[in-house]
């Protein structure tokens, strides 16, 4: 004989359908200001939520940002030494390793069954990153006038290093091991070119070195477009 206070559902109620409405009531969040914009902009609601909780964008993670490039700048200021310029290709690669993945992402799992791509999530999101430490970057170039001489010279490097961070942490499912392979490679490559010519900038200002940047970030780029169709296809 079953216990009169054990409750069971009726046939025709289906209570995972029910608890799911429940949970997205409870979990349920206006969208604010930056938000609304940026549904507005992208004419998406849920790829405007899943930019805006992006962990790099959060605020702490912009802040953070913010004081190292400051930082930078207060050195490069009293020292004419590019420290703007070495320091950007490494934040924006920490930044943009943390841009998706599981175990980090409060989105992740939105994005997956969200109705656009998991490519065209990342890309919003990593343009977006993007700009925001390009931006940073020149903002504190702008207190030197020889790091404002180079202010452009650290883009393509940090177009590299970002590609090469996001590679990584995709292919790997690691932001962490992302973000380390992105800041190695770039500190080896500053320390070799201070090595072979005797300057720590000439990782940002010599030009041959642009087209190999360039070619890492494509071949970073594609495995990253590989990786997340992939990941879709066997969803």
């Amino acid at each position: 004989m079953s216990d009169p206070n054990e409750l069971s559902a009726p046939g025709d109620v289906d209570l995972g359908r029910a608890w799911i409405g429940v949970a997205a009531q409870v979990w349920h969040r206006r969208p604010g200001l930056v938000e609304r914009a940026a549904a507005g902009l992208l004419r998406s609601p849920g790829l405007a939520r899943a930019l805006v909780s992006t962990p790099s964008l959060l605020v702490p993670w912009l802040l953070a940002s913010a004081v190292v490039f400051g930082v930078g700048a207060i050195v490069t200021h009293d020292t004419s030494a590019p420290v703007v310029a070495l320091l950007a290709p490494a934040v924006a690669g920490a930044g943009i390793a943390y841009a998706y993945g599981p175990g980090i992402d409060p989105a992740f799992e939105l994005s997956r069954s969200m109705a656009v791509s998991d490519r065209m999530v990342l890309l919003v999101r990593v343009l977006a990153l993007f700009a925001v430490n390009a931006l940073l970057g020149l903002a504190a170039s702008a207190l030197s006038a020889t790091a404002a001489g180079i202010a452009f010279g650290w883009m393509v490097p940090m177009t590299a290093v970002s590609a090469l961070a996001l590679a990584v942490a995709t292919l790997t499912r690691s932001p962490g091991v992302g973000m380390a392979a992105g800041v190695t490679v770039w500190g080896l490559t500053v320390l070799g070119g201070q090595a072979y010519s005797g300057h720590f900038a000439t990782a940002v200002r010599t030009h041959s070195l642009y087209l190999p940047y360039l070619a890492v970030a494509a071949i970073c780029g594609a495995a990253v477009i590989i990786r997340t169709r992939m990941e879709r296809g066997t969803a």
